[in-house]
């Protein structure tokens, strides 16, 4: 079955777009995730993804070419580690459908098919119940609650840290 997702690379032409996206979905992201709301803070977020340390996947709905949302992997580490950590979020109007698990599932598979990695892990606040939902069906599992873990909104955030291995992913 064709995904009615695409994935590819955040660019620098994604910058006007994604920042509309993004203002138009404050109420959805709040508290959980502030993402780049203006020019500037794109350009630091496109910096950032360096194509090595960090990769930022932006998703489209296939038939409209609409952003459904973003998709992160950051801190990659090669080595004897093979990981990274993901972040992801969905855009206003386009969540609900199941659009960014289709998103996340591509972008986890890239992780392990393309990049050989061999874990990828996700922290999620615990009231983030959409979130929770999205790793627990792509078959995720919880490893562990870090207390005050990530500062968002300028205020730390209590996660719980969710993975999965290569092995266990069926994608």
């Amino acid at each position: 079955m064709l995904s009615r997702v695409t994935i590819r690379p955040v660019q620098a032409s994604d910058g006007a777009e994604l920042v509309r996206a993004n203002l138009a979905s404050i109420a959805l992201h709040e508290p959980w995730v502030s993402p780049c709301r203006d020019h500037a803070s794109f350009l630091g977020y496109l910096t950032r993804c360096d194509g090595e340390r960090s990769m930022g996947f932006i998703a489209h709905e296939r038939e409209s070419g609409r952003i459904v949302g973003v998709v992160n992997l950051s801190e990659i580490v090669r080595g004897f580690f093979q990981s990274a950590y993901m972040g992801y979020y969905g855009t206003a109007g386009m969540n609900g459908r199941g659009l960014m698990s289709e998103a996340v599932s591509l972008v986890v598979t890239h992780a392990f098919h393309d990049l050989a990695l061999h874990r990828v892990e996700a922290n999620i606040q615990p009231a983030n119940e959409p979130s929770r939902a999205l790793v627990q069906r792509l078959g995720f599992r919880q490893e562990g609650f870090s207390p005050r873990y990530l500062k968002i909104n300028g205020e730390w955030r209590d996660h719980e840290r969710w993975a999965v291995l290569v092995d266990e992913w069926n994608g």
